[in-house]
């Protein structure tokens, strides 16, 4: 079955040179964490992350003077779409649209009078803009926090619905819905409930999630359980890391849901057991090392590293290359055909040197 085919169907926004929701891919983003004001050390990031895939760029705008970040950025060759998040002050909103931002980001209920939000808004549409709610569970609106106590699922997605409210009375449509919590459940079942309740495109994600691998688990249980259920348009991975790895986690989840159109290489390997006959585990590790190095991530191949003659050889049959191991030794597999033996300690090299070719 093809994704699209319960895929929930939204409406569509574009910003720069990309869509979002509708029939388009699924996209990858992630925030800056630099100081906006420092162009060079923004702009070093942005294009670290433009280069690695990042297909959006989310950059905290927390004054006027940082808002000039978009216009040098774009200056110097910036063309991946360029967020601008806002907190309380509409002029800082206005300033980013008017130095270039692509989309911006607000809670319209915290940027002051119905007049101030008419003001973005109208920015916005005659730029062409669209405009992106955030709601996480640290920042409910008071009324909304005394009906219900806690930032539960509900409270989320009533508070994104009374956002998007506002907009609409200003017959503003361009429209995506993030809602996010630290609370796996909660960020899953905040976002079912929008995704019944309004046509939006979704951004998800799972905030605060921390570092390392529990936060890796989280996100990808959240923003992946939705995903495989139609749900979601566009995603960022929140990690206390390098956004770099932000970027990367994100690729890896919608590589393995099948949904990455810019895909890149597939590592597939054994867990290992006691019929394992090459050291695998240090294998595996070296030769993601040196494929990074080496620049060939980005080839849309698969490549099987096996350890054992058990499955080994039918995994590596599946696989556009790949290794199953035996005695100081493994078979190197190209397009399902048996190409050669290779000593263990040059696996590695000769099966870079073999993708290479490819």
């Amino acid at each position: 079955m093809n994704y699209n085919d319960y895929r929930r169907k939204t409406r569509a926004i574009r910003l720069g040179n990309i869509g979002i929701g509708g029939n388009y891919p699924i996209t990858v983003q992630s925030m800056t964490n630099t100081d906006t004001h420092d162009i060079e050390a923004t702009y070093n990031q942005v294009k670290r992350l433009s280069e690695l895939g990042c297909d959006v760029i989310r950059l905290a705008v927390p004054d006027v003077e940082a808002a000039k970040t978009f216009k040098a950025l774009k200056e110097r060759g910036i063309t991946a779409p360029l967020v601008a998040d806002i907190h309380f002050d509409y002029r800082i909103a206005l300033a980013a649209v008017e130095c270039g931002a692509d989309k911006i980001r607000i809670n319209p209920g915290n940027i002051g009078s119905k007049e101030k939000i008419n003001e973005v808004v109208k920015a916005c549409r005659e730029r062409g803009l669209p405009i992106r709610i955030g709601v996480n569970s640290g920042s409910l609106e008071k009324h909304i926090l005394e009906k219900y106590s806690s930032p539960t699922a509900e409270a989320l997605a009533e508070s994104a619905l009374y956002h998007a409210s506002l907009l609409e009375e200003l017959d503003f449509s361009d429209i995506a819905i993030s809602v996010k919590a630290s609370n796996v459940t909660n960020m899953l079942l905040a976002n079912r409930i929008l995704a019944k309740r309004t046509e939006y495109p979704l951004h998800l994600g799972v905030t605060e999630a921390g570092g390392g691998e529990r936060a890796i688990v989280k996100s990808s249980i959240g923003v992946g359980a939705l995903l495989s259920e139609g749900i979601g348009d566009t995603v960022r991975i929140s990690l206390t890391d390098d956004p770099v790895e932000e970027v990367k986690i994100a690729r890896h989840i919608l590589s393995s849901l099948e949904l990455d159109e810019k895909k890149g290489m597939d590592i597939v390997s054994c867990p290992t057991c006691g019929r394992t006959k090459i050291s695998l585990i240090p294998l595996v590790k070296e030769f993601e090392r040196r494929a990074e190095e080496e620049g060939i991530t980005s080839k849309n191949i698969k490549v099987a590293l096996m350890g054992c003659v058990v499955n080994g050889p039918g995994e590596a049959r599946e696989a556009d290359i790949g290794i199953a191991g035996g005695i100081g030794e493994g078979l190197l597999f190209k397009k399902g055909q048996t190409v050669r033996k290779i000593k263990e300690e040059n696996l590695v090299e000769e099966l870079i040197d073999e993708i290479k070719r490819m």
